[in-house]
């Protein structure tokens, strides 16, 4: 039977009004503080700290604040609105959410690829190219920085953009930080924080519990994650930063995806095969890191961070019987469990080249990713969705140096330029233990490299427009989850695929004519040789082919305004035109008969044309607060093909909320409606599914309501 979500609302309902009526005795604190004009905000997007509108490269910076009136789960709910980015709630927490820049990793249908992930400067993205957000903590989150364009080349392997989530440091005087949130579809967060300075040492220690009953059938999950951020000043101008998180979600369901003729017959229901071999998905993931950086002097400053995580894996599919019944098939139960880490060394100098600014930084990099993947049966005689017979064992290793470096010099007054260069050498290995006289050895090895160059110079015309242009290479591996099948159905690994490598510009100009207003607007261009794509997607696996060419091409524009006292504006524009240039075959169909032309010109799944957001805030942290979003997204092709869309959307979010200062801290009330008009829409697709079960729709009218009391010590 569905929940319609009044469980969870009774509940939040009680604390906000034991709250509510705590506040109303205790005696006023502080008075409202109005708030300030936009920030310059210093991003370290491109491995150093720079002021944003001095950067030749398109960055956002989203602060998370104690001002958010969302669930506080999902990165997506902190994404909306950037230009260039899309980011889907999936409503289904056994798979990650998607997340693409300007086309890049649009069709992922297993986490985010093609972009790469970091939580305070430790990857969250391993070596093959593929991370995870599951375990981004944003209760303790300062703010969200966003690369797009060439310099995420800077980065490494996967380089369509850099998404980077910082924790906020400690504070003096300390706080102790209550959350609890209710949403519809039995949804509840409640979450913990604590925050303070004690001598040289700052933290910032966070637990938050998630549950939700999901708006489809067979879409129940549960999350526990911890996260733990400890700062340490050094001696003289020495600075340590221990971190450490944990994320645990056990069993998740998984509904998989819609027909076309289910989604628009009932949104809210299940594939069969879902609750035939109940699918769902375990996941357990613990990381540390530490971070060094030191002064030496000069304008010298070097930098060590390390990094060791574990993550283990258990996904149940839905891949019938029959299938299975070829001895080389690998099973429907995958079972992953693996650990990674690294080390990144990096010296940064700041001088003069010729009197005139000059800062360069270098370094090297060393990660390593070994994973055990098991295959088994997800059968056991006439029992379905349980573990049956081993059908697959390998040791998965990927090893990958890289070598950069960066250079920004202001040349002129009214002129700079940043270069940079990175090396990267990337190899797999794969040692097979699952041997028989119907499946032979599958171990192999393959390596790849490149070398990616970025340049780009910024005018600044006067004090409030500055113009730029940059120009760098990408470079893109496939994931050992590309690599797991072979397009002929042979034995092995398909180390016949190559990396992607891409040609990627871009020109704009940032405005600033107040410090109340931030403008901008950039056009870009991707050209893509070796375009990873679908070649069959039969028997419940997907297998890859490289194609000659692919373009992704648009316009962004963004502006936030502090209007007046108490108005806030932001808007954004994105246009994208992502296209294969080069003909193709594929084999859309299962069981796979028939390849099937795919013409130049189609577009590439899983990316709209036009994304339009805007929003309007009124009001201050003290008293009430009101705002109102809205969003459109043009039609999304699902398949290489182009022969089925989801169909374009427009949703309106609204909310209002209350803030009040009480004895020794703060409470804040709100009430969100999330698709107020009740629109029926797509909210994400499954790219190139075989079984045709490409939508996964999103909720109709939505409720949110929730409580946070912030106290200072």
């Amino acid at each position: 039977m569905r929940n319609t979500g009044s469980g969870a609302a009774r509940r939040v309902l009680v604390a906000v009004g034991i709250a509510a009526g705590f506040a109303s005795a205790a005696e006023p604190a502080a008075e409202d503080t109005k708030p300030g004009q936009l920030p310059d905000i210093v991003v370290t997007a491109t491995r150093t700290e720079q002021s944003s509108f001095n950067v030749p490269a398109s960055i956002t910076s989203v602060p998370i604040g104690d001002t958010t009136d969302t669930l506080g789960i999902n990165p997506s709910e902190f994404l909306d609105g950037i230009p260039g980015v899309t980011a889907r709630d999936r409503q289904n927490y056994a798979q990650d959410e998607q997340i693409s820049i300007r086309g890049f990793g649009a069709r992922a249908t297993f986490g985010v690829r093609g972009v790469r992930l970091y939580t305070d400067g430790i990857p969250a993205t391993m070596p093959d190219g593929q991370g995870q957000v599951s375990h981004f903590n944003l209760d303790s989150g300062d703010r969200i920085e966003v690369l797009r364009g060439p310099f995420s080349a800077l980065y490494g392997n996967s380089s369509g953009g850099v998404i980077q989530l910082f924790t906020a440091d400690g504070t003096d005087p300390g706080q102790f930080k209550f959350g609890l949130v209710g949403q519809s579809y039995e949804t509840i967060r409640a979450s913990v924080n604590a925050r303070g300075v004690s001598g040289p040492a700052d933290y910032n220690l966070d637990f938050t519990h998630f549950e939700t009953d999901g708006y489809r059938d067979h879409s129940a999950a549960q999350r526990e994650s911890g996260n733990g951020k400890l700062n340490l000043k050094i001696g003289d101008g020495g600075k340590l930063t221990l971190l450490a998180n944990t994320v645990n979600i056990p069993g998740a369901q998984d509904p998989l995806g819609l027909t076309r003729a289910q989604f628009e017959a009932d949104p809210r229901s299940v594939a069969t095969a879902a609750e035939t071999f109940n699918t769902r998905k375990t996941v357990q993931q613990s990381q540390g890191g530490a971070i060094y950086e030191q002064d030496i002097g000069g304008g010298n400053t070097l930098r060590l961070m390390g990094y060791y995580g574990q993550r283990g894996v258990t996904q149940y599919l839905s891949i019938p019987v029959a299938t299975q019944g070829n001895p080389l098939h690998s099973g429907g139960v995958v079972d992953l469990d693996g650990n990674y880490g690294g080390t990144d060394l990096r010296w940064v100098w700041k001088g003069a080249l010729a009197d005139r600014p000059f800062e360069v930084a270098a370094g090297i990099n060393y990660d390593e990713q070994d994973q055990n993947r098991k295959g088994y049966e997800n059968f056991v005689g006439d029992t379905l969705g349980v573990r049956g017979a081993l059908r697959r064992n390998e040791d998965d290793t990927v090893r990958d140096f890289d070598q950069y470096a960066q250079a920004t010099w202001q040349f002129a007054e009214a002129w700079s330029m940043t270069t940079g260069l990175r090396h990267s050498d990337v190899k797999f290995d794969s040692e097979d233990h699952y041997v028989t006289a119907a499946n032979p050895d599958d171990s192999g090895n393959v390596g790849y490299s490149a070398t990616t160059p970025v340049a780009g110079i910024l005018w600044r015309a006067s004090d409030i427009a500055h113009l730029y242009a940059s120009y760098g290479k990408g470079f893109e591996t496939p994931t050992f989850n590309e690599l797991a099948y072979r397009a002929d159905g042979g034995t092995g690994l398909a180390f016949n695929l190559v990396p992607a490598k891409s040609k990627n510009g871009e020109v704009g100009v940032k405005l600033k004519p107040t410090e109340a207003i931030d403008a901008s607007v950039a056009l870009f261009r991707a050209d893509t040789d070796n375009e990873l794509t679908i070649a069959t997607n039969s028997g419940g696996r997907t297998t890859y082919q490289n194609i000659p060419k692919a373009r992704r091409q648009g316009a962004e524009a963004g502006f936030d305004a502090q209007l007046a006292d108490a108005w806030k504006l932001r808007m954004s524009f994105t246009w994208l035109d992502a296209t294969f240039r080069s003909p193709f075959m594929t084999c859309p169909g299962t069981p796979c008969t028939t390849q099937v032309p795919v013409p130049a010109g189609t577009r590439l799944p899983g990316v709209a044309r036009q994304d339009f957001y805007t929003s309007l805030e009124w009001g201050h942290d003290i008293g009430w607060r009101a705002n109102v979003s809205g969003e459109y997204v043009g039609q999304v092709p699902v398949n290489d093909l182009n022969t089925d869309h989801a169909p374009s959307y427009f949703v309106v979010d609204t909310g209002v909320a209350y803030g009040m200062n009480i004895s020794s801290g703060h409470l804040r009330t709100f009430f969100t409606i999330e698709n107020a008009l009740d629109r029926k829409y797509a909210g994400s697709v499954i790219v190139n599914d075989g079984n045709g079960r490409y939508f996964e729709p999103a909720p109709g009218r939505t409720y949110l309501l929730g409580v946070q009391w912030l106290w200072s010590r």
